[in-house]
């Protein structure tokens, strides 16, 4: 899933308000992280249809990563999921295969390779019914990149609620993809590091699934820290008003 300076089990066991063995203890501080990427081509390049289908099914595993889990790092339009969804709307102008390609959630697989066979299997179904589509003018291929990710410390840390509230207005998008985002590829399932924090430290199991309910695919990231920013004012709020009584 492409380079990172630590790798995913190490980043799980000591991510945010872990301690050495893994677990989190009470009061145990959110420390914030957040991933910078650095692009690099792989030389290869697809035209039409075809060839994207036929280099998908060879390139890396980190190309599939960057092109999908990544690509909201990337500040695109939310009409798409992905590199490959974006490529055939805007660029392919197959509108129908891009709907099907930005409907494949990559979270909702195990592991790279079936994420790469739902889009082949996608992808061969189109070409099976549309064998010939068009070719891209040159300049608007499509180019398979990789992506080195280096995941370091922000410095900030926060205790309780309001501290985290401050630190999630102010701290940098990377932060808020490393977090909501990345993390799911490291805790698997529909979990990320800040519910995991607010329900494993601070007990708050309710405030965690508001967070586990937004989706991610409907916001871009400064959407994300939207609403995260709402669910903990309203929780802050809401225990205001229980010590006002």
């Amino acid at each position: 899933m492409g380079h990172r300076a630590k790798t995913d089990r190490e980043q799980a066991q000591n991510g945010p308000g872990a301690k050495g063995n893994g677990d989190c203890a009470p009061a145990s501080p959110f420390a914030f992280n957040q991933c910078t990427s650095i692009i690099k081509s792989t030389g290869k390049k697809a035209s039409t249809l075809k060839e994207l289908r036929n280099l998908v099914a060879v390139v890396t595993t980190e190309s599939i990563f960057h092109h999908t889990y990544q690509y909201f790092l990337k500040g695109h339009m939310l009409e798409y999921t992905n590199d490959f969804a974006h490529w055939a709307g805007a660029n392919l102008e197959e509108s129908a295969l891009a709907e099907q390609l930005a409907n494949i959630d990559p979270y909702a697989f195990a592991d790279i390779e079936e994420l790469r066979g739902e889009i082949l299997r996608v992808l061969d179904n189109y070409l099976a019914m549309c064998p010939e589509t068009r070719k891209v003018f040159t300049g608007d291929e499509f180019y398979f990149c990789e992506t080195i990710t280096m995941v370091c410390p922000v410095g900030v840390e926060a205790r309780n609620m309001a501290e985290f509230l401050m630190a999630l207005k102010y701290i940098d998008s990377g932060a808020i993809y490393y977090h909501f985002y990345e993390a799911r590829t490291r805790l698997g399932g529909n979990t990320d590091d800040f519910s995991k924090w607010f329900e494993d430290v601070h007990a708050k199991g309710e405030l965690a699934e508001r967070i586990r309910s937004i989706d991610p695919f409907m916001h871009n990231i400064e959407g994300i820290r939207d609403c995260l920013t709402t669910l903990i004012e309203d929780e802050l709020r809401r225990e205001m008003e229980v010590v006002r009584i």
